[in-house]
C-alpha cells in the first residue's frame, strides 16, 4: 500500500479542506451567474407579456387578441437575433396564432398548470425559456399566451463558465498542493531536525541538541522539551558513570586491604597475638565492605523511585529511642550528650522501615561528626500541615563550598582532614532519595567548625 510522508499527508489534508471550500465557492459563483441570467430572461419575458396584453383586443372573438402589426416586427420574424417566439392557444389547447418565426413549430402547452408557468424546453433542437400565461375575461379562460426566448447564448455563456471554473478548480488544487507541500516542509523542519539529532544520539554522544525554532510555537515547545529531556538523560548517565566509578573504587579499596593483609600474614609464621590483630583488622574491613554493599543495594533499590511504600502509623518517639540504643556504644565512646525531651507522643503516617533508615543515617552522621563530649539535640514541633523534626550537633560542620555536593553519592567533605570519621559518603544521598520518595521536606544548615542542623518535615495529612 502506498504510504504518504508526513509532509505530504499534511499537504493532502490541507488540499481536501481547500478543495471543499473552493468547490463551494465555485458552485456559488455558477449558481449566482445562472440566477442572474435567468432573472434577466424572466424580466424580458415579463416585459413581453405586458406588451402583448397592452396590445390585445378582448371585445371581439379570440382572433382579435393580437395586433398583427406587432407580429411583423423583426424579433418575431427571425430566429437568429435575440428572437421572441409568441403563440396563442384556445382553452382546449388548440393553437390559434403564432409569430412567423415559429414557422412549422409550436411552443409546448401544459394544460395541467393553471397559473403563470415558466419552463425550459427545446424548439427545433435549440434550448428556449418560455412562459405560459392564461388569459381570463370575467373569470373565464379565453385561451393561453405562450412567449419564449432562445437560451443558446446563455447556455454558451454557462458552458464556458463551467469549463473555466472546472479548469480553474484543477489548477488551483494542483497549485495549492505544491504550495502547501512547500510550506509544510518548512513547517516540519524542526521535526526533521529532531529526527536527525535523535539519530546521532547514543550513550557515547549525548551532547547534541535540537536547534530551537525562531517562533515560540508548539514546535518550539516540543524542541525545548526534548532538549530538556536530553539534558536530564545526559546528567543521569553522567551520574551513573560517576556512581559506577566511585562504587568500583570504594569496593576495591577494602578488598585490596584484605588481600594485602592476608598476603603479609602468610609470608612467615607469626605468633598468636599477631594473627589475632590481623584477623580483627580484616574483620573490620569486611564489616566496612558489608556496610558499603548494603548501602549500594539500598541506593539501587530506590534509584527509580517506584518502590511500593507502605502507609502505616509510625511512633517516632519509640523509633528514635531504638536507633539511639543501637548507637549507644558509639555515643558512650565519644561521651556525647543527647537532648530529646519530647513534649508528647508524635505519630505520622508513612513507611516505618524507610523512616527508620532516614533517621538512622541522620543520627549516625550527627554522632560521627560531633566532637568528643559534644551535644546533639532532637526536637519536634507540629501544626495542622507538618510535623517538623530537627537534629542539631556542634560538630565539625560543612564548608559552604561543599553544600552543592554533599547529597552526591560517595562525596565526603574534607575526609582527609578527618580520618577518624569513617564512612563511604552514601548516607545523605540515601536520605535525600527516601525523603523525595516519601514526600518529606529535607534541608541542611551548617557552618564549618560550629555544627550542623538537619530539618525534616513530615506531612501530617497523609492518609
Amino acid at each position: 500500500m502506498f504510504r504518504f510522508s508526513f509532509k505530504n499527508r499534511l499537504a493532502f489534508n490541507f488540499l481536501i479542506s481547500t478543495a471543499l471550500i473552493v468547490a463551494l465557492l465555485f458552485v456559488a459563483i455558477y449558481a449566482t451567474v445562472k440566477y442572474s441570467i435567468y432573472s434577466d430572461i424572466n424580466h424580458d419575458l415579463e416585459h413581453e407579456i405586458k406588451l402583448h396584453f397592452s396590445e390585445m383586443n378582448f371585445e371581439h372573438d379570440i382572433y382579435q387578441w393580437i395586433n398583427i402589426a406587432e407580429w411583423e416586427e423583426k424579433e418575431h420574424n427571425e430566429i437568429t437575433i435575440d428572437p421572441v417566439f409568441v403563440q396563442i392557444y384556445n382553452p382546449n389547447g388548440v393553437p390559434i396564432l403564432k409569430s412567423p418565426n415559429l414557422k412549422n413549430d409550436n411552443l409546448k402547452l401544459n394544460l395541467s398548470v393553471e397559473g403563470k408557468y415558466y419552463s425550459d424546453t427545446e424548439l427545433n433542437k435549440q434550448f428556449i425559456r418560455q412562459v405560459q400565461v392564461p388569459v381570463f375575461q370575467e373569470g373565464k379562460i379565453l385561451g393561453y399566451l405562450l412567449i419564449a426566448k432562445s437560451l443558446e447564448e446563455e447556455n454558451t455563456v454557462m458552458a464556458n463558465l463551467n469549463t473555466i471554473l472546472l479548469l480553474s478548480y484543477i489548477i488551483v488544487l494542483f497549485s495549492f498542493f505544491f504550495i502547501t507541500q512547500f510550506i509544510a516542509g518548512k513547517s516540519i523542519k524542526p521535526i526533521t531536525q529532531i529526527t536527525n539529532t535523535a539519530s546521532v544520539i547514543s550513550t557515547e554522544n549525548l551532547k547534541s541538541r535540537i536547534p530551537l525554532p525562531h517562533y515560540k510555537d508548539e514546535l518550539f515547545e516540543l524542541s525545548k522539551t526534548i532538549n530538556d529531556l536530553l539534558d536530564r538523560i545526559e546528567n543521569a548517565v553522567a551520574r551513573e558513570k560517576q556512581f559506577t566509578s566511585d562504587a568500583s573504587h570504594e569496593l576495591r579499596t577494602p578488598l585490596a586491604i584484605l588481600k594485602g593483609t592476608l598476603e603479609v600474614l602468610v609470608r612467615k609464621p607469626r605468633n598468636q597475638a599477631e594473627y589475632v590483630e590481623k584477623i580483627n583488622y580484616c574483620i573490620k574491613e569486611v564489616d566496612r565492605l558489608n556496610h558499603l554493599v548494603d548501602e549500594l543495594l539500598l541506593l539501587a533499590r530506590f534509584e527509580n523511585q517506584k518502590l511500593n511504600t507502605k502507609n502505616e502509623p509510625v511512633y517516632l518517639n519509640a523509633l528514635i529511642l531504638d536507633i539511639l540504643t543501637r548507637y549507644s556504644q558509639k555515643i558512650n565512646l565519644k561521651k556525647l550528650t543527647f537532648k530529646y525531651d519530647f513534649e508528647k507522643d508524635y505519630y505520622i503516617n508513612s513507611d516505618e522501615y524507610l523512616v527508620s533508615i532516614i533517621l538512622s543515617n541522620l543520627l549516625s552522621n550527627a554522632i560521627k561528626y560531633s566532637k568528643d563530649e559534644g551535644e546533639v539535640t532532637l526536637a519536634f514541633s507540629e501544626n495542622k500541615h507538618y510535623l517538623t523534626g530537627t537534629i542539631t550537633d556542634n560538630g565539625i560542620g560543612i564548608p559552604k563550598a561543599d553544600f552543592d555536593k554533599i547529597l552526591d553519592p560517595f562525596y565526603r567533605s574534607k575526609f582527609l582532614e578527618h580520618p577518624e570519621v569513617k564512612g563511604v559518603g552514601l548516607g545523605l544521598s540515601i536520605v535525600n532519595r527516601l525523603c523525595t520518595l516519601l514526600n518529606i521536606e529535607f534541608s541542611i544548615k551548617s557552618k564549618e567548625h560550629f555544627g550542623t542542623t538537619v530539618m525534616f518535615k513530615f506531612p501530617t495529612n497523609t492518609t
